[in-house]
């Protein structure tokens, strides 16, 4: 198995979704979030996973074949009681992506993939189902990079701010000790080739903060947010949606690396600017977030 195998993640924006509350599944699939995180863990209290789980599955079982909205499932944590169920809820629905929360070293990682592939050979599932994997303990932190590396089904880094910083009376609005962590994952997350996604800004009533927030994530290379609230929506597409330029300038170089790779030279000049390997992954990554197919049928080849 190769990332390759796995789904392609554009989240510029990412919904959470109580899975405890019905009502909220058809508004979330109409916004204009680009994917959708279903809740089994924070969002819903003890004594109402085992419902939450079935009203999920249900939704899930309720959509139509040709469903194409990119879907995730938070479970909870890989040493909790409901992990397994949760994980077999999530390969049985229509969901692309698990988001492992509390992991704390490599061998979680590779608990949950083992887990994912037991489950995708018992039901016969072909379409495997990639990992988001959150980044919200001390100990997370210091081995983020070995997680970020531990199995190829593992898509992209998620922060989780709360649980990593206000146990430790650490301010999540300092923007210091945000940025450290910021740049911590976005490294872990660069070195495995794969996304990193910056946690949730809580303060609803705070837009002009969210976006201050988004826009330090984005100065980091972080590739979404998530929101916590649908008016949190559009700041997040429009704070991580590239510019005309540097969309237009992208494809320049992704057009040009074509032809010249196919020629054998590793280096190029585009608009009077040397152009190598570092320039030609931020022009696939901006084409990516973009949502260019181009940038798909160039990964696999």
């Amino acid at each position: 198995m190769t990332r390759l195998e796995m789904p392609v993640l554009r989240m510029r924006s990412k919904l959470f979704v109580p899975a405890s509350r019905p009502e909220l599944f058809d508004k979330a699939m109409r916004s204009e979030a680009d994917a959708l995180s279903f809740d089994l863990e924070d969002a819903v209290e003890e004594s109402r996973k085992g419902e939450a789980r079935h009203l999920l599955a249900d939704f899930f079982a309720s959509l139509p074949p040709e469903n194409t909205r990119q879907m995730l499932v938070r479970v909870n944590g890989v040493r909790t009681a409901h992990f397994d169920q949760d994980m077999a809820m999530v390969v049985a629905g229509r969901a692309q992506v698990v988001n492992v929360p509390m992991l704390e070293s490599g061998d979680d990682v590779v608990h949950a993939a083992q887990t994912l592939a037991r489950l995708e050979r018992e039901t016969g599932r072909s379409a495997p189902v990639g990992i988001l994997a959150n980044i919200e303990s001390p100990r997370a932190l210091r081995f983020v990079a070995e997680i970020a590396l531990a199995h190829p089904r593992v898509i992209g880094l998620q922060i989780g701010f709360g649980d990593l910083f206000s146990p430790y009376g650490i301010d999540s609005r300092d923007e210091a000790a945000a940025q450290s962590v910021r740049l911590a994952v976005r490294l872990a997350a660069a070195e495995a080739g794969i996304s990193a996604y910056d946690g949730a800004f809580v303060n609803i009533a705070d837009p002009q903060g969210f976006r201050a927030d988004a826009m330090a994530a984005l100065r980091m290379g972080f590739s979404g947010k998530s929101c916590i609230h649908p008016t949190q929506i559009a700041l997040a597409n429009e704070v991580f949606r590239p510019t005309d330029a540097q969309i237009a300038q992208a494809v320049k170089v992704v057009e040009a690396a074509r032809e010249a790779l196919g020629r054998g030279v590793g280096a190029f000049v585009v608009d009077g600017k040397l152009v190598d390997g570092p320039f030609i992954a931020e022009a696939q990554r901006i084409l990516s977030i973009a949502g260019w197919p181009a940038v798909d049928a160039q990964r696999r080849e």
